[in-house]
C-alpha cells in the first residue's frame, strides 16, 4: 500500500511517500480501507516529536481515517497509535462510529476530532452556562470553526471570535460569531473587553499560547474558564500562579482528547452522535479547508504550519 512514512523527526520535509506492506488484522483490530485521511495541527508536532505523547520511529502518522470495513459498513476511526495517512489502517471498534447518509467524509473528519473536541471543550473543560460570552480563539480553523457554531447552538449570550485575516473573520461571522477580532491585537486582553461591550468575558478556548493565552487569562471575569487545548505558536504562556487564580476566581482547565478515552462509560460515542444529529438537521456544518494527493501530506503540513488555513484538511490516499 502507499503511505506516508517518517523516518527522521522534523518539519513537513519528513513526510516521505512510501510503499509499505498492508497492516495486517489481529486482535479486535479491523482493516479499513481509507477514502479519506484527517489532517491534524497536532500531527505537525508529531513529525518533529513535540507532541505531549513522544513518538517512535518509523512512523505513519495521521490520528484519524474514514472508509469501509471488510462487511460494507462506513466508519470513522480515531487512530491512537496512528497510521491513517495510509491507504489501509488499522482500526479498534470501541474507536470506531458509523456514518450517517448524508454525511460526507469531510465532515465525518471534522467531527471525530475537532469536533469531539470543541464538544469536550464547551461541555465538560470550560461547561458553557446559558448567555456566557465565549471567546474562540483561531475561530477559522478545525476545532475553532466548529466551536463556534456550536457556543451558539448552546446559548452563548454572545461570541468572540479572533483570527488574523479579514477573510477568516468573516467567515467566523457567518458561522454564527457576534463579533470578530484581529488575532494579532497588540493588547489582546483588551481587545477582548472591547468586543464585549466592556466587559470581562466568560469562557476563552484557547489553541495559541504564549501572550495570546497570557492576556486572554487577564481578560476573564470572576469565575472565568480559560480552556487550552493547544500551542500553535509554539510559544509557552507565562506560568500560572494559584494565587492569581484565587484572587481573580477564574480558572484554567486543559483538554486533550486522547484523555476522553480513559473517561469512565463511553463518552465519545454519545458526543459524536450528538455532532452527526446536529449536521443531519443543519445547526452544524464542517468548513472544508482543502483536499490533497496523499504524496502532497508535505504540502497539507505547509500550509498548516504557515496557519493560513481554514477549516478541516484531508488526504485522499488514491493520489
Amino acid at each position: 500500500m502507499r503511505a506516508i512514512q517518517i523516518t527522521e523527526f522534523g518539519g513537513p520535509e519528513v513526510l516521505v511517500p512510501t510503499d509499505l506492506p498492508d497492516p495486517v488484522a489481529s486482535g479486535t483490530a479491523l482493516l479499513l480501507d481509507v477514502d479519506r485521511a484527517g489532517v491534524n495541527y497536532a500531527d505537525t508536532h508529531q513529525a518533529e516529536n513535540s507532541y505531549l505523547a513522544a513518538a517512535s520511529l518509523p512512523l505513519v502518522p495521521g490520528a484519524e481515517v474514514v472508509g469501509r470495513l471488510a462487511d460494507g459498513r462506513r466508519v470513522v476511526s480515531l487512530l491512537a497509535g496512528g497510521g491513517g495517512y495510509a491507504q489501509k489502517a488499522l482500526v479498534e471498534p470501541a474507536l470506531s462510529f458509523d456514518v450517517p447518509d448524508g454525511v460526507d467524509d469531510t465532515t465525518a473528519l471534522a467531527m471525530v476530532v475537532q469536533g469531539a473536541s470543541a464538544w469536550l471543550l464547551l461541555r465538560r473543560s470550560a461547561p458553557l452556562a446559558a448567555g456566557e460570552s465565549v471567546v474562540v480563539h483561531a475561530a477559522a480553523g478545525g476545532v475553532g470553526s466548529l466551536a463556534v457554531q456550536l457556543a451558539k447552538a448552546w446559548g452563548a449570550g454572545r461570541v468572540i471570535a479572533t483570527a488574523s485575516s479579514e477573510e477568516k473573520r468573516k467567515l467566523a461571522l457567518s458561522l454564527g460569531a457576534d463579533v470578530a477580532v484581529d488575532s494579532r491585537a497588540p493588547d489582546m486582553t483588551a481587545a477582548l473587553r472591547e468586543a464585549n461591550g466592556g466587559k470581562r468575558v466568560d469562557i476563552v478556548l484557547d489553541m495559541t499560547g504564549g501572550r495570546v493565552t497570557d492576556q486572554s487569562l487577564a481578560a476573564l471575569a470572576p469565575f472565568g474558564r480559560l480552556a487550552f487545548y493547544g500551542m500553535a505558536s509554539r510559544e509557552q504562556p507565562t506560568p500560572v500562579r494559584p494565587a492569581s487564580l484565587l484572587s481573580h476566581s477564574t480558572t484554567v482547565a486543559g483538554m486533550w482528547l486522547a484523555h476522553a478515552f480513559l473517561l469512565p462509560g463511553d463518552v465519545l460515542r454519545p458526543a459524536i452522535a450528538e455532532l452527526f444529529g446536529m449536521v443531519l438537521d443543519g445547526r452544524l456544518r464542517a468548513v472544508p479547508g482543502g483536499e490533497y494527493a496523499l504524496s502532497e501530506a508535505r504540502l497539507a503540513h505547509e500550509a498548516l504550519r504557515s496557519r493560513n488555513t481554514v477549516g478541516k484538511l484531508i488526504l485522499d490516499p488514491s493520489r
